[in-house]
């Protein structure tokens, strides 16, 4: 599997959507204003539509803005979760790539902080 996207989330990412900066995606195919959608799946093999468009402003430059106020109501997200967003190239069932998002939550187990897989 391969990371394209990782971030502790922001009270804005929980309210307002995802935001991926553009520079850490590398370049958009889509100019400002298109749209589309993400079909992700989760660690229980749930399969999630996303939408996105591509969003900019001055201070941060083109962005994509990820719909998924869904998901995170459902897996009850938290500010500082950490969400990853990783390619995974399918080999055993149809030739492909999947999208997957992981969500982990920092936890103070036995005195040590550890990082906890959201279901």
């Amino acid at each position: 599997m391969t990371t394209l996207f990782s971030k502790l989330l922001t009270k804005a990412d929980i309210e307002n959507g995802l935001s991926i900066p553009a520079s850490t995606l590398g370049p958009l195919p889509f100019q400002e204003g298109h749209s589309m959608n993400m079909h992700v799946h989760d660690g229980n093999g749930q399969e999630w539509i996303f939408s996105c468009s591509i969003k900019g402003n001055e201070s941060v430059g083109r962005f994509l803005s990820v719909g998924w106020i869904e998901f995170v109501r459902e897996r009850n997200l938290q500010v500082d979760d950490n969400v990853t967003i990783l390619e995974e190239v399918m080999k055993n069932r149809v030739t492909g790539t999947w999208i997957k998002i992981e969500v982990k939550r920092k936890i103070r187990l036995f005195g040590k902080d550890i990082w906890a897989d959201v279901k």
